[in-house]
């Protein structure tokens, strides 16, 4: 999950993931990998919402300043190999970690681009520091794209499993129940049925290898 950060509306304006309502359309990447353009997504719901429990977040700052924070099982984009300051990302470079398993070295992609005039507009910032921090409050939008950039960093909506592609794929249906009534169920704060319906069946039918060690817990997600 993510930390009150700021996401960038429609509009131009940013705000607080916290203040984010279901229809809000936000700046993401097109692509179900984490890839591609630059897009403003509806978020369609919250995975979780928690603005009250203490949580453990990976700080993860940049060369350029840059600053992502997540829960340990939470998922997130790095480049390795050649990943120089300012970068233009390589075609197949990218892959999908745990915040957990972030180090510095790796990379993370910056956008600051707008859609329409500058859609590809983002650049590599190599990761200086990793740091551990409690904080209050932590919130996981899911996006029509699955994907989300939180203070101009690009980041994956899914935690617990390690694939991105593969939590993308397991959450069509609940795109499928938006796009015919709607809606998703809303829920109030906490964990959404259909996440824990995800969790129960990941835990029944894959290799414990593929769930993080911690995704059981929720104050740990």
């Amino acid at each position: 999950m993510i930390v009150k950060a700021t996401v960038t509306l429609e509009s131009g304006g940013q705000k607080s993931i916290s203040d984010l309502q279901p229809g809000e359309r936000v700046l993401a990447l097109s692509g179900s990998d984490g890839g591609g353009e630059l897009v403003y997504s509806e978020v369609l719901t919250f995975l979780d919402h928690d603005p009250v429990t203490r949580k453990l977040f990976y700080t993860l700052q940049t060369e350029s300043r840059a600053q992502l924070q997540l829960t340990a099982a939470h998922l997130m984009f790095v480049f390795e190999g050649n990943c120089s300051e300012g970068a233009v990302p390589a075609r197949g470079a990218r892959r999908t970690v745990y915040a957990s398993d972030a180090r510095p070295g790796q990379c993370v992609l910056v956008l600051e681009g707008k859609p329409g005039r500058d859609n590809r507009a983002g650049h590599l910032s190599r990761i200086t520091r990793v740091s551990l921090r409690e904080r209050t409050g932590a919130f996981a939008p899911l996006t029509q794209q699955g994907t989300v950039v939180v203070d101009g960093v690009a980041a994956s909506c899914y935690a617990v499993v390690d694939q991105h592609n593969l939590a993308h794929w397991a959450f069509t249906p609940l795109r499928l129940l938006h796009s015919w009534t709607g809606t998703t169920g809303r829920h109030s704060d906490g964990i959404h049925w259909y996440s824990q319906l995800l969790h129960w069946l990941g835990r029944l039918l894959l290799d414990s290898g593929r769930l993080h060690p911690l995704g059981a817990a929720r104050d740990d997600r």
